[in-house]
């Protein structure tokens, strides 16, 4: 049976309860918590190693539970809620979310995601690659999953460190939007341009003198990013 630990925070018992049977029957472990205040008491005390998250609770809604959660921690996070609108995903992302699922949604869907998410988190937990990455004054470890601006660690997701990293391995080269998403998040990604857009902003701001005038991570217009070599 697997050792993956998945929380999952819905007020919406049904629904709650559906996506746990679902998880549970392939073989993964559930916790369960009906808003924020309980989902942040259970990640304290069984820290989960995916968490799937709505947005609308009382006590404490999924935004705060992801902003609290990204102080400590770079657990996937997918958040799951009714609002459509790209504002509403780019707030998410921009908390740290690294996937937003609306509702109505098909449970298929939902542990494509998740299988996603934990190949992502595997793959940034068992690096076969051993160099580092090193572009002006920005270093990247592969090995110890460390980035450096001036010599000084810079804290990364999981999401933005495997970002980063495929665009420092392709310094030069013009990558175009869909490449990006199928590269980093996976081949069932492709349209989700907003996702870039956060997370390059993110990069930006983390890793650039002047966010607004990046020096390494460029826009190509109406293609996608290219870091400069």
């Amino acid at each position: 049976m697997s050792t993956v630990r998945i929380l999952v925070v819905d007020d919406e018992k049904p629904l709650r309860e559906f996506i746990s049977r679902n998880l549970e029957a392939r073989g993964f472990v559930v916790d369960k918590a009906a808003n924020g205040l309980e989902a942040m008491a259970l990640f304290q005390s069984e820290p989960p190693d995916l968490i799937i998250l709505d947005l609308m609770m009382p006590h404490m809604d999924g935004l705060e539970v992801t902003q609290r959660i990204r102080r400590s921690s770079t657990v996937p996070i997918i958040v799951l809620s009714a609002l459509d609108e790209e504002s509403d995903k780019v707030t998410a992302l921009d908390l740290g979310a690294d996937d937003y699922l609306t509702k109505p949604f098909g449970v298929e869907e939902l542990l494509a995601r998740v299988r996603v998410a934990l190949r992502r988190m595997k793959w940034t937990s068992t690096r076969q690659q051993s160099g580092v990455l090193q572009i002006g004054d920005i270093e990247l470890d592969e090995v110890k999953g460390i980035v450096r601006k001036e010599g000084q660690e810079v804290r990364m997701t999981r999401t933005e460190f495997h970002l980063l990293q495929y665009l420092m391995r392709n310094a030069g080269k013009v990558l175009p939007h869909r490449t990006i998403l199928q590269q980093v998040w996976g081949p069932e990604y492709g349209d989700e341009i907003e996702y870039l857009r956060v997370y390059v902003g993110r990069l930006r701001r983390k890793l650039e003198d002047d966010p607004t005038q990046p020096t390494y991570l460029l826009t190509e217009y109406g293609v996608g990013y290219r870091f400069r070599s």
